[in-house]
């Protein structure tokens, strides 16, 4: 893949501008949720040059868009000949990942993206991102650093792609699987590198002066708040435009003066260059510190005992991590931020009973996972033998085998990647709180599109490791829906005794016919059984007999199962 020319914008003299400093308490930070959430499979959106496709591709938007300089799908359909429905699904995953929760496309109703618009320039944003590579796992003790930005496939892929998702989480020594800063380190190091092309796209040429004389009005700069942030804050802090000294104390009654796009340029290096710096600063201080090594399976005694990490600040997320042969509890006091992954866990049980933003799981098996509200994305990765349950607006599945998801989901699930045997049911779990936490994020009970996955292309192009290197593209398998014999319904324990203080008393997406049906017959054929037993002609010494062994068929189905676990868990709270 060609690099993109970047002569569009050059140095200016104000890199030595003392005004110009990177602030020290308040450091640059890219936005992860365009990179974690918001890159699509669809090949017609990878440009291999960005800049020289989009910026004629900017001139055909503007001229389809309307007065406001918003596009709508059918426009977008037209403009990069994709389908309706990619121009749709274009739409729904930019609103997932906007910076501003104010737009209209982001307030849109789930039935309504056919009929919304995105605005021009954070639709090129989002376009040219599309192109970006995800961090590899890599064998450097300094990943981050060595890492080329836009890596190329390897020879071992084919090897590695014979593999099952989580033997190839596995085949990857967990210390080298990039952490959260060598994530953060790649993404700045992939705007610092394509900084220039990205600021074409948002700058204008001055009346007159032509394409070398490029500016940035104040609102322009705004957009790349879908990039970058400053702080700690995240969604809610403040206008990007307020951490620049060429926009900060702009009259608000007056329209702020353009600035140079090559101004922007600069300052916007420095501060990269800087947050760079600190990253390597912390890496360097900790690799100095002595590890302490951690057992990755729990003892039963301490089967409750948590292994999540609490983020520093709010724009982070919070970690449940190596979670083995136990079970977990989490509600929304126990999280920092909105944002939650669950990374390398396995035969267990967990609960996260929270409204959130963002959830990610990646590399479980064999364990369930109950995924309170989720009013953004929800992206399950690299997992096997699953279960996950959840409310969500939106899922991704990705790279999964033999997993089962239980889903009220606004939106299709978008299944994408090397996945196998996945089976879909509708949602099957309450607890006091969910209809309060759906409502908080904003997912709607009386739309559940779990039944209609959307299978998009085997190959991710955003992972040379995903795929054998030259493979042609084909439709990733998509999920059957669970047979209604086997749809159960979940019970999640009553684990602190205040289940009575929240309104929800019952699961509040409803249920197709024939899985009602088939809860309905369960719940008979149940009934009936008990009412057996109770009327059994039998002597009170046979009935204790049968009674003692119904508790050991019933306690070698909890060990053979694992659920004796959550007993131990029950009984330590």
């Amino acid at each position: 893949m060609s690099d993109p020319i970047e002569t569009s914008i050059s140095p200016s003299s104000s890199a030595g501008d003392p005004n110009l400093n990177p602030n020290p308490i308040s450091l640059l930070h890219p936005r992860r949720e365009p990179f974690e959430h918001g890159l699509l499979p669809i090949p017609k959106l990878v440009f291999t040059d960005p800049t020289q496709t989009l910026i004629p591709l900017k001139q055909t938007l503007i001229s389809s868009s309307t007065s406001t300089r918003r596009v709508n799908s059918a426009a977008l359909s037209q403009s990069l000949q994709i389908s309706p429905d990619h121009a749709c699904l274009v739409l729904d995953t930019l609103a997932s990942v906007l910076h501003s929760d104010s737009d209209p496309l982001v307030s849109s109703k789930p039935q309504e993206i056919n009929s919304s618009s995105a605005d021009v320039h954070d639709l090129l944003l989002f376009l040219y991102i599309q192109s970006y590579k995800k961090l590899l796992p890599r064998t450097h003790k300094d990943s981050a650093a060595v890492a080329d930005v836009w890596p190329s496939t390897s020879a071992f892929d084919g090897y590695l792609s014979a593999l099952s998702p989580l033997q190839l989480v596995r085949s990857n020594s967990r210390r080298f699987v990039p952490s959260q800063a060598d994530e953060e380190a790649h993404q700045l190091s992939y705007l610092q590198k394509h900084l220039a092309n990205i600021l074409s796209l948002l700058a204008e040429p001055v009346e007159g002066e032509g394409e070398e004389s490029l500016v940035l009005t104040m609102d322009r700069f705004e957009h790349l708040g879908f990039l970058i942030q400053f702080g700690d804050k995240g969604p809610e802090g403040t206008q990007l435009s307020q951490h620049a000294p060429f926009f900060a104390n702009s009259d608000p009654d007056m329209p702020a003066v353009p600035v140079p796009a090559a101004q922007v340029h600069d300052w916007l290096l420095q501060n990269i260059a800087s947050a760079l710096e600190h990253i390597s600063e912390r890496a360097s201080l900790k690799e100095n510190c002595p590890a302490i090594a951690s057992d990755q399976d729990v003892s039963m005694a301490d089967a409750c005992t948590t292994s999540i990490k609490a983020s520093p600040s709010a724009r982070g997320p919070s970690f449940i991590e190596g979670i083995s042969k136990s079970s977990l509890v989490k509600q929304a006091s126990d999280l920092k931020g909105s944002s939650v992954k669950v990374l390398n866990c396995h035969d267990s049980v967990i609960y996260i009973l929270a409204p959130l933003r963002y959830a990610t799981v990646y590399g479980c098996s064999d364990t369930t996972i109950v995924i309170g509200a989720v009013g953004k994305a929800v992206r399950i990765e690299h997992c096997e033998r699953v279960h996950v349950i959840t409310a969500a607006k939106r899922i991704c599945i990705a790279n999964c085998r033999e997993c089962v998801f239980f889903l009220g989901v606004n939106q299709q699930p978008l299944i994408v990647g090397d996945n196998h045997k996945l089976q879909v049911a509708p949602y099957n779990t309450f607890y006091s709180h969910l209809e309060e936490h759906m409502n908080e994020v904003g997912v709607e009970a009386t739309i559940n599109r779990w039944d209609e996955p959307l299978a998009l292309g085997m190959v991710d192009p955003h992972d040379s490791l995903s795929h054998p290197a030259g493979v042609s593209d084909v439709q990733a398998e998509s999920a059957t829906r669970l047979d209604p014999d086997q749809f159960t319904n979940f019970l999640i324990p009553d684990w602190f005794g205040c289940e009575s203080s929240g309104s929800t008393k019952d699961n509040p997406f409803p249920l197709p016919g024939v899985y009602l049906m088939a809860q309905q017959r369960n719940q008979k054929n149940l009934g009936e059984i008990k009412q057996l037993l109770r009327e059994a002609p039998l002597e009170e010494n046979r009935k204790r007999e049968l009674s003692s062994a119904l508790h050991v068929y019933f306690k070698d189905w909890l060990y053979a199962s694992g659920n004796i676990r959550q007993l131990y868990c029950l009984q330590g709270r």
